[in-house]
C-alpha cells in the first residue's frame, strides 16, 4: 500500500496490474491486526514444519521441483482445514470446475532496482557484482531480474544478461566485456606509445604510414622503436630511421642495424640500456601550449574590465 487514511487505500499500481493479470481481489487487514491473516500464517508455519525440516537441495530449480512434488502428493492427501471428512485433493477437483482458467501468458515478475556503476566494469546487485560493457560505466542503469537471471538496462537498451547467483559476493563476468576492456586498454597503450615516439623522432610517422600499407604489426613496431629510442637516444634514431625509409625497409631490425652501423664507425661502445622510473622518462616530454584566451570564457559575464 502506497497510502491508507482508514479504510480509503492506495495501492501500489504494480499490485493492481498483477490482480487483474491473475482476476484476484487484494483485500488488506487492519494495521496490526496479524490474528485477521491467521490461515495465512498456518499456512506458512505448515510449509516450513511439513516441508523444509532437515530438506537437502543444490539449487532453487532443484528446490522448485522438490516444493511441486510435495504439493501434489503430500500436501495435496492432507485433511482439509475447512472439511476434515475430505482431503485437500478432493476439496480442489470440487472446487477446480469454479474456477477461472490462469492466463496463457504468466505476468512478468521481476524484481527492478537502478544501480550507479561505478569506474569498473563491476555491477553490485544483490550482494554479488555482474560486469558490463565498458561503454556503460559511471553510469546509471537499470537492473530487472528474476529467479534465474537479471537482465541490466541502459536506458530501454538492453546491454547485459546474466545467470543469478543467491551467493555473497561472488563476481559473475561475462568473458566478453573483460576481452573487450583488454583490446581497449592495448590499443590505448599502443596510441599512447605512437604519439610519444612521433613527437620525439617525427620521421617515425612516415615510417608507420609505410609499414601500415604493408599489414606490418603497428604495436610491436612502435614498442620496438620505442625500445631503441630509449637505447640510443632521438638523434641517432631520427637519423637510422631515414636510412631506412631511403633503402626501402619498414622493419625494425633494418633501423637497428643503422643504428650499430653508425656507432661502430664512429667507435663508441655499445649503449646500456637503463630502467629509469616513469616520472624520470616523462620528464623531457614536449608539452604543447595552451591557448590563453579560452580562459577569457570563465569570466563572469557584465563584469568591468578594472574589477579583474
Amino acid at each position: 500500500m502506497l497510502e491508507r487514511q482508514g479504510d480509503a487505500i492506495r495501492f501500489h499500481p504494480t499490485l493492481l496490474a498483477f490482480a487483474g493479470h491473475y482476476r484476484f481481489e487484494p483485500r488488506p487487514v487492519a494495521v496490526a491486526r496479524g490474528n485477521e491473516k491467521g490461515r495465512v500464517e498456518r499456512a506458512i508455519r505448515h510449509i516450513r514444519e511439513a516441508f523444509f525440516i532437515a530438506r537437502k537441495f543444490t539449487d532453487l530449480d532443484e528446490l522448485n521441483a522438490q516444493a511441486e512434488q510435495w504439493c501434489r502428493s503430500e500436501a495435496a492427501d492432507r485433511p482439509c482445514p475447512e472439511d476434515r471428512e475430505m482431503t485437500v485433493r478432493q476439496a480442489f477437483a470440487k472446487e477446480q470446475p469454479l474456477l477461472l482458467p490462469l492466463p496463457a501468458n504468466p505476468y512478468p515478475v521481476e524484481e527492478q532496482v537502478a544501480v550507479k556503476v561505478g569506474k569498473t566494469l563491476y555491477l553490485r546487485f544483490d550482494l554479488n557484482d555482474y560486469t558490463v560493457p565498458h561503454p556503460h560505466v559511471r553510469r546509471m542503469l537499470s537492473v530487472r531480474a528474476d529467479l534465474s537471471q537479471i537482465r541490466i538496462f541502459d536506458g530501454a537498451q538492453m546491454i547485459a544478461s546474466h545467470r543469478r547467483s543467491y551467493d555473497r559476493g561472488q563476481e559473475i563476468e561475462d568473458r566478453r566485456h573483460l576481452k573487450d576492456l583488454v583490446e581497449i586498454k592495448r590499443e590505448a597503450r599502443q596510441h599512447r606509445g605512437l604519439n610519444s615516439l612521433t613527437r620525439a623522432v617525427p620521421v617515425c610517422q612516415t615510417l608507420m604510414i609505410r609499414a601500415a600499407e604493408r599489414g606490418a604489426n603497428i604495436g610491436a613496431l612502435t614498442t620496438a622503436l620505442l625500445r631503441l629510442l630509449d637505447r640510443y637516444g632521438a638523434t641517432e634514431l631520427q637519423a637510422a630511421v631515414e636510412d631506412a625509409l631511403r633503402t626501402g625497409s619498414v622493419h625494425a631490425a633494418t633501423v637497428c642495424a643503422a643504428l650499430e652501423r653508425r656507432r661502430l664507425e664512429r667507435g663508441e661502445p655499445p649503449p646500456v640500456e637503463t630502467s629509469l622510473p616513469e616520472h624520470v622518462r616523462r620528464k623531457d616530454t614536449t608539452v604543447r601550449p595552451h591557448r590563453l584566451d579560452s580562459y577569457d570564457q570563465l569570466a563572469p559575464s557584465g563584469d568591468n574590465d578594472d574589477e579583474h
